[in-house]
């Protein structure tokens, strides 16, 4: 499965197994560094690996639902981390991350299962799945072109096409609040950043940790 975005030669694309290393090596230098709470609690260098936040991208890459959008020249320009969430699923996730012994990316995921817990949302839509929007990362040379916004109208589309009725984001920061708000996602729940310690409390223009829900036509 593939679109183009023509202006400059955009193509976006299912990510292929071969292809798992190159992805998690754009993560490193254009997400986990730069997003507001990795960013706050200094989980990581830019550049740097991190064992539980690149296997929990690893395990998003293998639902196959992710995407990446590729240059001219072929090279990743930015991704779309997309996964499915199932129905008492992140309640055994949950058990699992206490097993970890790393603090820093547990504070991140107890905070993000925090927000999560104010809504039930399989109750409340009556659904078992839920489409998840993980991750959007845009290369830093590539960003102020709308291509976020792209990768979301691509995102949405593959999960119209597998059948999906509610799609979920966790926006962390100011500016994938924007796109998600643009493509007409609501606010659920929210944490705000003033409730957090200083010590991990993300800076400005970041305001608030919030579950977001679109339902699909």
């Amino acid at each position: 499965m593939s679109s183009s975005s023509s202006e400059d030669c955009f193509t976006i694309v299912d990510v292929p197994e071969n292809r798992y290393d190159e992805a998690i090596h754009h993560l490193r230098w254009n997400f986990f560094a730069d997003e507001p709470l990795n960013n706050a609690i200094g989980l990581c260098a830019r550049g740097e690996s991190q064992r539980a936040l690149e296997r929990h991208c690893l395990l998003t890459l293998k639902q196959g639902y992710s995407r990446m959008l590729m240059d001219k020249k072929g090279a990743i320009a930015g991704m779309a981390l997309n996964g499915i969430l199932k129905k008492g699923e992140r309640e055994e996730e949950e058990r699992r991350f206490d097993e970890l012994d790393d603090e820093k990316f547990k504070m991140i995921m107890k905070l993000l299962y925090k927000v999560n817990d104010k809504v039930d949302l399989f109750a409340k839509y009556d659904v078992d799945e839920l489409f998840e929007c993980r991750i959007l990362s845009v290369d830093a040379n590539y960003r102020g072109k709308g291509l976020a916004s792209v990768l979301m109208d691509d995102s949405e589309k593959v999960a119209k096409n597998a059948g999906f009725k509610v799609c979920k984001a966790d926006a962390t920061s100011a500016f994938s609040l924007k796109v998600y708000l643009k493509h007409g996602y609501q606010v659920e729940a929210e944490i705000s950043y003033t409730e957090l310690d200083k010590s991990i409390r993300p800076a400005p223009p970041h305001q608030a940790l919030k579950l977001m829900v679109k339902l699909l036509d």
